[in-house]
């Protein structure tokens, strides 16, 4: 007798507490304020074209402004490295090109390693 009354009160105590822990364990939608969106390369190239496309379709689709911010140099290097350097916070979104993977067999020393899964 005993364990069916602990076993009632365990779903009991589950009913009541699952609407405030479900509250709780809200996600947030995404995103939260305005995203950055870094092209590696100068205004007017393909990349810079098809990233505003995608901005301002993020934008239209989402609700909330991505903006295009065009950082050239290096081959791509430059804007890339500004990219990494970000808060990991969602808020910077980076569109680069073959050049990610290029520009370590290019150049001695780039701002990122592309064998990394993650930039932190």
């Amino acid at each position: 007798m005993n364990i069916r009354r602990r076993n009632f009160l365990h779903l009991v105590a589950g009913a009541v507490t699952l609407p405030v822990m479900s509250r709780i364990a809200e996600a947030q939608a995404y995103p939260t304020r305005s995203v950055r969106v870094i092209i590696p390369f100068a205004p007017g190239g393909p990349t810079d074209v098809f990233g505003r496309l995608i901005a301002q379709k993020l934008s239209d689709n989402l609700g909330k402004q991505f903006y295009v911010e065009n950082i050239g140099g290096a081959g791509g290097s430059i804007g890339t490295g500004r990219a990494v350097k970000a808060t990991p916070d969602g808020s910077t979104i980076l569109l680069v090109s073959s050049s990610y993977v290029v520009n370590p067999a290019l150049f001695d020393k780039v701002p990122y390693d592309p064998t990394k899964t993650s930039t932190r």
